[in-house]
């Protein structure tokens, strides 16, 4: 595959070799040795650039990967913001997008009628999209 170029000098540049009239001049040659493990083998041309197919593959791969990581993630939330928002129900406690917790009274098309303090009789009205989650008993996120 490989060959080594060893370069002979036919002179020493000790100074020994010199006459009156100037140096001598050097002589070089040039000796092909093949590299160890290369006896047998024939030289293979080098690979020319690759394919258009071969980079477009890991191009589409990584699109691919970059799809569900940037835009699948903050769709499938809203379609489940969405779903919890279609399933919410009379005497459901939530949490608003405000912090406010209160329990479900009255449901509209758009209009959310919360409960918020017992004492008073409290009550607020709030658009759907307002509500943030539905909470269990103990105060945790239903999943």
């Amino acid at each position: 595959m490989s060959e080594f170029i060893m370069l002979g000098q036919a002179a020493a540049d000790t100074g020994a070799g010199e006459t009156a009239q100037g140096t001598e001049q050097q002589t070089e040659s040039v000796t092909k040795v093949p590299a160890p493990g290369d006896e047998g083998q024939e030289s293979k041309p080098a690979q020319g650039p690759r394919g258009l197919g071969d980079m477009l593959l890991p191009l589409m791969l990584m699109l691919l990967v970059m799809y569900f990581f940037v835009f699948r993630g903050p769709k499938k939330k809203q379609q489940q913001q969405k779903q919890m928002l279609a399933d919410l129900k009379k005497n459901d406690r939530v949490r608003t997008i405000g912090g406010i917790i209160g329990t479900v009274v009255d449901l509209r098309e758009n209009e959310v009628v919360l409960k918020i303090d017992e004492s008073n009789n409290t009550k607020m009205h709030l658009v759907r999209s307002a509500i943030n989650v539905v909470l269990t008993d103990e105060g945790n996120e239903k999943k």
